[in-house]
């Protein structure tokens, strides 16, 4: 056994075990570190088959932006545990079925290989990770499924845009094109009012002017 089988192993057993905590953790946080541990762990395995690429992308758009993000938003949403607890056995003969499927499944594929490792990989197999060899099949080959899922993905961006802008009444809004149109003289308008000394000066003999009236109609009552 050589040091790569060596690391292959360590890291599927890291994987194996990141990805049974995520779904055993009671903390949603920890679960969602324990995500971005698999993917990590999932990275270095592709690294070892030379699929650097892949490698890099998965740990750049999965864990460095989508992971991050489920994790900032677990985070700030006040999730209650306990609700999520109380169906979860009313849920678990479908889970536990389906679970079971495909594991099946997996391993009807993947017991093929097992069973005859003679077979030998079709060639530019070891070069399936580089950029060109990628860039290849998918602008060529699959050109089209993957101007597809380009639409798709765009059309998902602006549903869920469209579903969320929506004018609520604890916010405030405006309309951009009616703040683009507003000239200088609409937003800045000059108000001519007296200094603070002034002001003051002018209460203060407001002041004295009514207390001398309230002095003088006393004294008359008094006579």
């Amino acid at each position: 056994m050589d040091f790569q089988t060596i690391l292959f192993y360590a890291f599927a057993a890291v994987l194996v075990l990141s990805a049974i905590r995520v779904i055993t953790a009671k903390n949603p946080v920890h679960a969602v570190l324990f995500l971005v541990l698999s993917f990590f762990s999932a990275a270095a395995i592709w690294m070892l088959l030379r699929a650097e690429f892949l490698a890099i992308v998965l740990v750049l758009v999965y864990v460095g932006a989508v992971m991050v993000l489920f994790l900032f938003v677990v985070m700030m949403l006040d999730i209650q545990i306990e609700k999520l607890r109380d169906g979860f056995w009313g849920y678990f003969p479908l889970a536990a079925s389906i679970g079971v499927i495909i594991a099946l499944e997996m391993a009807a594929v993947l017991l093929r290989g097992f069973w005859s490792p003679e077979q030998k990989p079709a060639g530019g197999v070891g070069h399936i990770g580089g950029t060109k060899e990628l860039g290849k099949l998918i602008y060529t080959q699959y050109v089209y499924a993957f101007e597809i899922a380009a639409v798709i993905l765009l059309v998902a961006i602006v549903a869920a845009v469209a579903l969320t802008l929506r004018r609520r009444k604890d916010t405030k809004h405006f309309a951009p094109a009616d703040a683009v149109k507003v000239k200088r003289a609409d937003r800045i308008k000059l108000v001519k009012m007296t200094a603070d000394s002034e002001r003051a000066q002018a209460n203060q003999a407001s002041g004295n002017q009514a207390k001398s009236a309230e002095q003088a109609s006393g004294e008359g009552s008094t006579k």
